[in-house]
């Protein structure tokens, strides 16, 4: 018998990106039932959907296989307590439906006994009209039928992995392994409000409305009486115990909502990407991290107050609000630029920083995506890549990287795995010595494949990189609102 299931779970099911469900529904080919995806309509919407093709079964099933089983102990199932929470209420559930299968049974017998005895006494056609029909229904009950794959999944999942549902927004998100509600949330690239993400500070609360939490860590942060009878926990220490939860909580709606911080950070990692690039990695302390939205920026100095700071991008994504990356051009006019380029700046040395700061963030919606960048106006683009990955929900995923000098394609291999990992996700590496007449090449060759597509484009770059590729869109007719601009240096 076919079930019901969200649009999140069944693009898990399917293995396809929830965006694409969507854009299934809206063109008819795919019927929601409030706000519901049947499997048997999945099924025919994905006849070659089963556990091999969706990657389920490698995930949970193939335990034989040494590396594989150590990799779902250490990354996909949760703690035994919690895993043996989520498994008792299963076995709840298949109890409850074991008693009214049996009542309903054992009503059934009783009612043929009562036809056949009737059917004795008067001979009434309709009364043995009744009885063979009852039979019929019987056996049809009873006879061994396929059962749906789907279901199968479904139920695995709901025991490895648990669907979380926010409220009043909607979203929802799925807890894997050992990961906090609070960490779940940011790696499905939720604006969920926190600050210290260790249980200090209380800013992650949320009320459970509907299944249970366990609580994974112990915290300082006390939740007054009133607040745990209405059901408040901290989300940075507990995690899902049901395989479905229900959480009230406001979301960050955009940039004016991320608070402005100011953090003293240790230098992690500082290596070169290039001639003229670095990659700086940044690591803030465990109770004070930074907050923001991908494509934001920052800005760096060598401590708090009022030094000279210069602005840079994060290259990473907020998911891991801890460590920081940036990608660091020579430019004798950045001071901090020329510090860590003559090796001024040490591994293990102190860095300040403030913000976030900027606008070029994710906009909300399903529309295939496209990416442009110049030379380091990679840093945000990356940045905005990986939250998209997170979210999963746009159906295609395009980037146009312009390099105007010769180490301008630093991270090429990176773009090379997405490539190879992900099928919504192509490339395209062009060179060009003029930022200006790379971007008319690089609106040329998004021509060729893009303008009778709806996307949104996201461009980031030198200023004449950015105005002439937003303007060579603007004739080809695609909506000002759909172009989203960030001037890097």
């Amino acid at each position: 018998m076919a079930q019901w299931v969200t649009i999140w779970r069944a693009a898990q099911l399917v293995g396809v990106p929830r965006g694409t469900l969507q854009q299934r529904v809206r063109a008819g080919e795919l019927a929601l039932n409030d706000g519901m995806v049947s499997t048997a309509s999945l099924l025919a919407l994905y006849p070659q959907a089963d556990l091999e093709a969706t990657g389920l079964l490698e995930r949970v099933v193939q335990i034989r296989d040494e590396a594989f089983g150590r990799r779902v102990r250490e990354r996909l199932l949760p703690s035994q307590e919690v895993l043996a929470q989520r498994v008792f209420r299963q076995s709840q559930e298949l109890a409850d439906t074991q008693r009214h299968l049996q009542r309903y049974h054992a009503l059934v017998l009783d009612l043929r006994s009562r036809l056949q005895a009737l059917a004795a006494q008067g001979g009434d056609p309709r009364l043995l009209e009744l009885q063979s029909q009852l039979n019929d229904g019987l056996a049809r009950a009873l006879a061994t039928e396929p059962v749906d794959v789907l279901d199968v999944m479904d139920d695995m999942l709901k025991v490895v992995s648990a669907q979380v549902t926010l409220r009043p927004s909607g979203h929802q998100f799925t807890v894997e392994g050992h990961d906090t509600l609070l960490q779940a949330g940011m790696r499905a690239g939720l604006k969920l409000n926190y600050g210290c993400g260790n249980g200090s500070c209380g800013m992650c609360k949320v009320r459970v409305t509907a299944g249970q939490v366990a609580r994974t860590v112990p915290t300082d942060y006390p939740l007054s009486e009133q607040e745990k009878a209405q059901g408040y926990v901290l989300a940075c220490a507990h995690t899902a115990a049901s395989s479905e939860l229900t959480l009230e909580t406001l979301e960050a709606a955009g940039p004016d909502d991320m608070p402005q911080q100011e953090i003293v950070t240790r230098v992690y990692a500082l290596r070169p990407l290039a001639p003229d690039t670095l990659l700086l990695h940044l690591q803030t302390p465990r109770s004070h991290r930074l907050r923001f939205l991908a494509g934001q920026g920052v800005a760096l100095g060598s401590g708090v107050g009022n030094d000279a700071r210069s602005q840079h991008p994060i290259a990473s994504c907020p998911c891991d609000d801890r460590n920081l990356q940036f990608f660091i051009p020579r430019d004798p006019d950045d001071a901090l630029a020329v510090r860590l380029f003559d090796g001024e700046v040490k591994v293990g040395d102190s860095l300040g920083l403030s913000g976030p700061s900027g606008r070029f963030v994710l906009a909300e919606g399903t529309l295939p995506l496209v990416f442009a960048a110049c030379d380091t106006g990679f840093a945000p683009v990356k940045s905005l890549i990986e939250h998209a990955l997170s979210l999963d929900a746009a159906p295609s995923i395009t980037l146009y990287w312009l390099a105007t000098r010769a180490d301008g394609h630093f991270m090429a291999n990176q773009c090379r795995a997405w490539s190879e990992a992900l099928d919504p996700f192509e490339y395209a590496l062009l060179r060009n010595g003029s930022t200006a007449v790379g971007a008319s090449q690089m609106a040329a060759a998004m021509r060729a494949d893009l303008f009778d597509i709806d996307c949104a484009f996201y461009l980031a770059g030198p200023e004449d990189f950015v105005d002439t590729l937003r303007a060579e869109l603007l004739a080809a007719s695609v909506p000002a609102a759909q172009i989203h601009c960030e001037a890097t240096a």
